[in-house]
C-alpha cells in the first residue's frame, strides 16, 4: 500500500494527533505500533534516550519465574511473549532457563508439572493456529525434566561450544552446581533472555526512520488540560535546557510514564490505585566461566534470606544477578501504594536519590558482593566473581492492589486518555493493541487501518533492523550508560 492510501485509511478525523508521555518499553512500543500504521504520533521522553528504566533480562514466556501468580497470568505472558519475539527478534537471547528447587524450599518439583503441561498445550495450540508462532522451539520441547543421574552423567563431558540438544546447556551447570543442595528433577524450559540494551537500540533506530513518529527527548510534561468540549488535550512541555514552556494540542494522550504515571493522573485529578516497587539487579564478572550457561533460577520464598536466586548469562563471562531478598534485589519499604489524595505512590527519598542521582560506591560493592554470595551457595565457584558495574535499577508500577500482578496492560480514564500499565515487557504489545481499539471505538482511526494487513502486528520498519546494526547501537547505549558492552551482545 502506498503512503497516500495508508493515510486515507488512517483517520476519520482530518489528522488525529497522538501524544505518548514516556519513552520506556511501553511508550516506545506503542509509538512504533502507531507510527508504523501512519498515525501521527509524538513521543515525549524526559530522559536523553529511550527504554532506560527498570532492569529486565527475561522474556517470561510462561511466567515460570513466579510460582505465586495464577495459571491465567502465565498463559497470558506466554502468548504476549510470542508476539514480542516476532516483533523484536533481534533483542532475544535464545537460551533456555533451568528451574531448580533447593532442598530447604518447602515446595516439590512435581508441583510445577500441571502448569508446565498447560503452558506446553497452549504453545502447541498457538503453533497449530499459526506456524509463525513457533518462536520458542518445538512445542513438545517447551520443557524437559532432568533427573539427578542424567545431570551427574554430564559432569565428565567436554564443554560444548554450541548447543545441539537440550542437555548441552547443562554440562557447565553439572560441573559447577552443588547438586546435593537441590531437589530433583530439574526443569529446563524455553524461557529466553531479553536484552534491555538491544530492545532500546531497536526502538531508537526504528523511531528515527519513521516519519510519523516525532521524538522529543530531554522534554518533561509540566501540565495537561482537557480542551473545551472534551475533544482533545493541551500538553505543556519544557525542554531541560530551555526556559520557555511549549504548548501542543493532541486528540488523544497516552500516559506511559511507568512508575511516575500517577504524576500525570494527578494533573487531571484522575483517581487510580497503584503500587510502585523499587528494585535492582547487579552485574558480576566471572572470568573463569567456561562453556554454555542457561539462565538459572533457584526458587525461594520472596523477601526472606532464602529468596529466589537468578543468574542471567551474557557473553564474555558477565552475569546479571537477582536475589529476591531485602539485601539484594528487594529493599525494605521499597514497595509503596497510592493514597486517596494522590495517584502517585511516594517512594522514600533514598530511593529517589538512587534513581535520579547515583548509588554510593560502598553500597554498590556491598549489594553486588551479597548477590554473588547468594548465588555461590548453589554454585560455589561463583564466589570468584567480582563486581563489574553499577547496578541496573529502577522502579516499576503495579496497577491495582495485588503486589503479585505480572500480566497487565492498559486502563482508561474519561475520554481520549489511556494509561499503559505494563509490569512485564512482553505486555507492551497488548497495551498498544488495546489503545488502538479504543482509538477505533472513539472514531479517531478507521478499523480498515489494521484490517488491510495480513499480520496481526504490522512492524515493517522495526523488522528491518539487522542484528549487526542492533549490536552497534546497543553497545553504544551500554557505553553511554556505563555498563559492560557484553550486556548488549547477542548471547
Amino acid at each position: 500500500m502506498n503512503q497516500a492510501a495508508k493515510k486515507s485509511a488512517t483517520a476519520l478525523l482530518a489528522s488525529p494527533k497522538i501524544a505518548i508521555i514516556g519513552g520506556g518499553v511501553a511508550g516506545s512500543t506503542i509509538a512504533l505500533r502507531f507510527a508504523e500504521l501512519g498515525i501521527d504520533t509524538s513521543l515525549i521522553e524526559k530522559g536523553d534516550s529511550l527504554v532506560n528504566g527498570p532492569p529486565f533480562c527475561h522474556l517470561h514466556a510462561g511466567g515460570n519465574l513466579y510460582r505465586e501468580i495464577s495459571d491465567e497470568q502465565c498463559l497470558t505472558l506466554l502468548e504476549q511473549s510470542i508476539d514480542t519475539v516476532k516483533v523484536y527478534p533481534q533483542s532475544v537471547n535464545k537460551r533456555p532457563t533451568v528451574i531448580a528447587l533447593p532442598k530447604n524450599d518447602p515446595g516439590d518439583p512435581s508441583d510445577l508439572l500441571p502448569r508446565l503441561e498447560k503452558l506446553r498445550a497452549k504453545y502447541t495450540s498457538l503453533v497449530r493456529q499459526d506456524v509463525g508462532n513457533k518462536v520458542l522451539g518445538e512445542p513438545e520441547q517447551y520443557f524437559r525434566l532432568f533427573e539427578r543421574a542424567e545431570i551427574e552423567a554430564l559432569k565428565d563431558r567436554p564443554l560444548p561450544d554450541t548447543a545441539q540438544c537440550p542437555s548441552d546447556w547443562l554440562v557447565a551447570f553439572a560441573q559447577h552446581v552443588e547438586l546435593d543442595n537441590l531437589k530433583f528433577p530439574l526443569v529446563l524450559v524455553q524461557e529466553y533472555g531479553l536484552s534491555a540494551f538491544r530492545f532500546a537500540a531497536i526502538a531508537s533506530m526504528a523511531i528515527e526512520k519513521l516519519p510519523d513518529c516525532h521524538l522529543h527527548t530531554n522534554t518533561q510534561v509540566v501540565a495537561l488540560e482537557q480542551l473545551a468540549g472534551a475533544s482533545g488535550w493541551r500538553v505543556s512541555m519544557k525542554k531541560h535546557d530551555k526556559i520557555k514552556t511549549i504548548h501542543a494540542d493532541f486528540d488523544y494522550v497516552i500516559n506511559a510514564c511507568g512508575f511516575k504515571s500517577g504524576e500525570i493522573d494527578d494533573m487531571l485529578s484522575a483517581k487510580r490505585r497503584r503500587m510502585v516497587e523499587f528494585k535492582a539487579a547487579y552485574v558480576a564478572h566471572w572470568p573463569k566461566c567456561k562453556g554454555l550457561w542457561p539462565e538459572v533460577i533457584f526458587y525461594g520464598e520472596r523477601g526472606t534470606p532464602q529468596g529466589m536466586a537468578q543468574l542471567t548469562p551474557y557473553p564474555d563471562g558477565y552475569f546479571q544477578l537477582h536475589g529476591m531478598t531485602q539485601d539484594i534485589t528487594l529493599f525494605k519499604n521499597g514497595l509503596v501504594a497510592s493514597c486517596e489524595n494522590s495517584a502517585q505512590p511516594k517512594l522514600a527519598e533514598r530511593f529517589m536519590n538512587k534513581i535520579e542521582h547515583q548509588w554510593p560506591a560502598e553500597l554498590i560493592e556491598k549489594r553486588t558482593l551479597g548477590s554473588i554470595e547468594h548465588i555461590a551457595q548453589y554454585i560455589p565457584s561463583f564466589s570468584q566473581a567480582s563486581v563489574a558495574a553499577k547496578p541496573l535499577f529502577g522502579a516499576q508500577q503495579i496497577p491495582g492492589e495485588d503486589a503479585n500482578l505480572r500480566a497487565a496492560d492498559v486502563s482508561f480514564h474519561g475520554k481520549h486518555y489511556a494509561r499503559a500499565e505494563i509490569v512485564k515487557v512482553s505486555s507492551a504489545l497488548a497495551a498498544a493493541d488495546a489503545i488502538l481499539q479504543d482509538l477505533i471505538a472513539n472514531e479517531l482511526v478507521s478499523s480498515a487501518l489494521i484490517e488491510q494487513y495480513s499480520t496481526k502486528h504490522y512492524f515493517p520498519v522495526t523488522g528491518q533492523c539487522t542484528q549487526e546494526e542492533v549490536t552497534v547501537r546497543a553497545e553504544l547505549l551500554a557505553r553511554q550508560r556505563q555498563y559492560p558492552e557484553a550486556l548488549a551482545k547477542n548471547f
